[in-house]
């Protein structure tokens, strides 16, 4: 009977501490009501002077940096070795057949 009366007390306590769960009202949507942005089925999108400024800056700094290291570090674009003379290559390095067949 003991065990009962603790038992007993265990729920009481966890009762207090789970005890009625309140819910809280929803949050307020601001999604809701009227298109922020209208759809523009199959139109250009209208761009500001600022993002057409901010597209050619980018634009231009890409091609720079590109022909930059093109320039100034040829061997990380062509490969860090010497270009072979295919003069000097024989027909055999060549896959070709011999003249006399």
């Amino acid at each position: 009977m003991a065990s009962l009366g603790r038992l007993g007390g265990a729920l009481r306590v966890g009762s207090r501490l789970f005890g009625p769960v309140t819910r809280k009202q929803p949050g307020v949507r601001h999604a809701g009501g009227e298109v922020h942005i209208e759809p523009r089925y199959r139109q250009m999108v209208e761009l500001t002077k600022s993002q057409c400024f901010q597209a050619e800056f980018l634009s231009g700094f890409m091609w720079f940096w590109i022909l930059w290291h093109t320039w100034h570090s040829p061997g990380d674009v062509f490969g860090h070795f010497p270009y072979p003379d295919p003069s000097q290559w024989t027909d055999e390095e060549l896959g070709l057949p011999p003249e006399d067949e």
